[in-house]
């Protein structure tokens, strides 16, 4: 029996504790099962933990598949469907090792005993080993791991003379770079395929017939500072000497051979060093006979899966070829949504299989490609595992993973809703009301604002959305130029100018929702985070409208972020092309930081302190810039967290970033009026 409205209850920031997220969905090679992991947080010790689950395509039946405090990740079935490869990190403090498993039942028996980090893993076609990217472990660490005196000093220096010497979400690089292995599937004795202490391999596949292995590497002299200038190549599975593929210039990935092996095909745009231009798919002779030639240029798509959330998404997926080799399938981001299209090889006739309001993930199909298991979310969904007939189109529902929780929740209404921007282009946003929301009383509201800027905002579950909105705000977001999903002009439009057209969308767009009957125009927040943290810096130095705001591991000076960043010289690219020395001018005028002497809006700076993509000291410098001009403001500063903290951090930290964003906006939106000031919008 459905519950009525009165019992539900709103969203709570402690909800993350409860959420199941899937991460990885596979379809057996005989159609009859998928296995899926899924993803918990344990409350006591913080940890996150996945174990392997298993469905049959028929709906029958899900059953959890391992068991344990572990995280089991990677499964791939082999190619007679008996045995499940799956990563897994069961003893504390060890790198995931290769497991396998009979599906049929049985323990896990262990593979490998490899020192460093698996990336991928794939079985050749006849099943006797697993092509793995693998990125050794240096040797200074081994060593150090294995001598218990040295363990407990540390390191004590470290040494570099590449350019990309961190990564967020990963620290400090090691000097090993990542190869290709083959290990055997009965004895894990692997035999290493690639080498080099300069280059690195990914994005492998196998050739059909088990003969061959395409790839993506950068062969440049000094790969960091040619960094879109990627190359497919090719090697016999047996080893020997690689070959490269002729391919236009610039940035490549997921190449995946044809069924016949007499093509590639890949995904990338059309030029380097040009972030704006839309991911096209190409198809290049496999012996490099004729030139590569883009198949969906002329529709002006992007294949990304770029929709935004903060739950975890489905991955995206490799190009993938029908059984004939006559139609390619693949993700496209487009209007808020991640779409599944599929497009003739010879003709280039463009379809859609699946265009519903949501964001469809990883997409894999059984052998004789009767049926297409894939990840699906929503709005109102984090996300389930579907089966498709590809004959009939007929979809099914496999897991309900959430059903109870979201059962218990109104999370409000969301309405989607076009708009004009004051030179004519068409936007769109979304504004999503409170429960119990009632249009004759005026609300506070929060303009969110994405990252990237090449992502997009729609059909998929944003926790921190409804947790704002449960707390009596109405909350509106929406793709102004600059973001995928909506062609390529609107994606080049802030090519060079950032803080332009695009603060010129966000501020229409609160023209618009400030219109609304039900809106208080004296008590509008505005928040973001990354490039939504750029332009909340932005905003708040432009324009007096909003009573607070709340910046998130933000970019605030492009002089200070060249450099800094895990990024490092590459984040020029989107303002000019040119280093600081160069183009210091260029680079000041678009920095926010420039302008914070003008800001009156009481602000909140949060930041990771283990933030490498916008380092800590860009979230110092707003902090500063407003205490020193009397702004009020609030440093919140999460240890040992990344960039992606909102997305992937502890839990316990994620629960207080949202509790201090919504205790900021309480403070200055929800006193009396008295406390608010009247907007003035593009005011000084």
């Amino acid at each position: 029996m459905a519950r009525s409205k009165q019992a539900l209850r709103s969203i709570t920031a402690q909800d993350l504790y409860e959420l199941q997220l899937l991460t990885d969905i596979r379809l057996s090679p005989d159609g009859q099962r998928v296995v899926y992991g899924v993803q918990r947080v344990d409350r006591t010790s913080e940890k996150k933990y996945a174990n392997l689950w298993i469905a049959g395509t028929d709906g029958s039946s899900c059953r959890q598949f391992t068991q344990g405090d572990q995280t089991d990740a990677i499964p791939r079935w082999s190619p007679d469907g008996t045995r499940l490869a799956f990563l897994s990190s069961r003893k504390e403090g060890e790198s995931a090792q290769i497991y396998l498993i009979n599906v049929d039942g049985g323990e896990a028996q262990r593979l490998t005993d490899l020192k460093g980090t698996i990336g991928n893993m794939a079985w050749s076609p006849d099943g006797s080993s697993l092509l793995v990217e693998f990125t050794r472990k240096d040797q200074e660490a081994i060593e150090r791991e294995g001598d218990e005196q040295k363990k407990k000093l540390g390191i004590v220096s470290r040494h570099y003379t590449r350019l990309f010497y961190r990564a967020d979400g990963q620290g400090w690089l090691g000097h090993e770079r990542t190869h290709l292995l083959l290990v055997d599937s009965s004895t894990g004795i692997p035999r290493q395929l690639t080498s080099g202490d300069m280059y690195d391999e990914y994005d492998a596949s196998w050739s059909p017939d088990g003969s061959s292995i395409v790839f993506c590497s950068n062969r440049r002299p000094d790969p960091d500072l040619e960094p879109d200038l990627v190359d497919i190549y090719t090697i016999p599975a047996s080893g020997g000497d690689m070959r490269r593929v002729e391919t236009p210039p610039g940035p490549k990935g997921m190449p995946v051979f044809s069924p016949d092996s007499k093509w590639i095909a890949y995904i990338g745009p059309r030029d380097p060093n040009e972030w704006w231009q839309n991911v096209e798919l190409w198809i290049v002779p496999s012996d490099g006979g004729t030139p590569a030639r883009s198949l969906t240029r002329v529709y002006d798509i992007s294949l990304t899966s770029s929709t935004l959330n903060d739950v975890g998404s489905g991955e995206q997926m490799k190009p993938l070829w029908s059984a004939d080799g006559r139609v390619l399938y693949f993700q496209i981001s487009e209007h808020g949504c991640t779409k599944l299209m599929a497009i003739g090889v010879e003709d280039g006739t463009l379809y859609t299989l699946i265009d519903a309001e949501g964001t469809v993930g990883t997409c894999t199909v059984d052998t004789r490609q009767q049926k297409m298991t894939y990840f699906f979310g929503t709005m109102t969904d984090p996300g389930q595992v579907f089966v498709r007939d590809m004959d009939t189109g007929v979809q099914l529902q496999l897991t309900h993973l959430n059903e109870d929780l979201l059962a218990q929740l109104d999370l409000g209404s969301v309405e989607d809703v076009w708009f004009k921007a004051r030179d004519g282009h068409d936007l769109q946003g979304w504004i999503l009301t409170p429960p119990g929301f009632d249009p004759r009383k005026e609300y506070p509201s929060i303009l969110e604002i994405h990252g990237g800027p090449q992502d997009q905002y729609g059909y998929l579950f944003m926790h921190e959305f409804y947790y704002l909105a449960a707390a009596g705000y109405v909350v509106y977001f929406s793709n102004p130029r600059g973001g995928t999903g909506y062609g390529e002009e609107h994606e080049r439009a802030i090519w060079g100018r950032w803080g332009t057209v695009d603060f010129d969308d966000l501020m229409d767009w609160a023209d618009y929702v400030q219109k609304m009957p039900y809106i208080d125009a004296r008590r509008m927040g505005v928040t973001g985070g990354s490039y939504g943290g750029y332009m909340t810096n932005w905003i708040i130095g432009h324009t007096y409208r909003f009573a607070a705001a709340a910046t998130q591991r933000s970019v605030s000076n492009l002089i200070s972020m060249w450099g800094t960043s895990d990024m490092n010289w590459v984040f020029q690219l989107p303002h000019g092309g040119k280093p600081p020395q160069e183009s210091i001018d260029v680079l000041w005028d678009r920095s926010p930081v420039k302008y914070l002497g003008n800001a009156k809006t009481p602000t909140m700076v949060l930041h990771s302190e283990a933030d490498f993509r916008c380092a800590l000291e860009q979230g110092q410098q707003v902090f500063a810039a407003l205490k020193y001009h009397h702004v009020p403001t609030e440093f919140v500063v999460f240890p040992e967290e990344p960039h992606g903290l909102s997305r992937m951090g502890r839990t316990d930290r994620r629960i207080e970033r949202l509790e201090s964003i919504r205790r900021w906006m309480d403070t200055y939106l929800k006193p009396g009026l008295g406390n608010s000031r009247k907007p003035e919008v593009g005011a000084k």
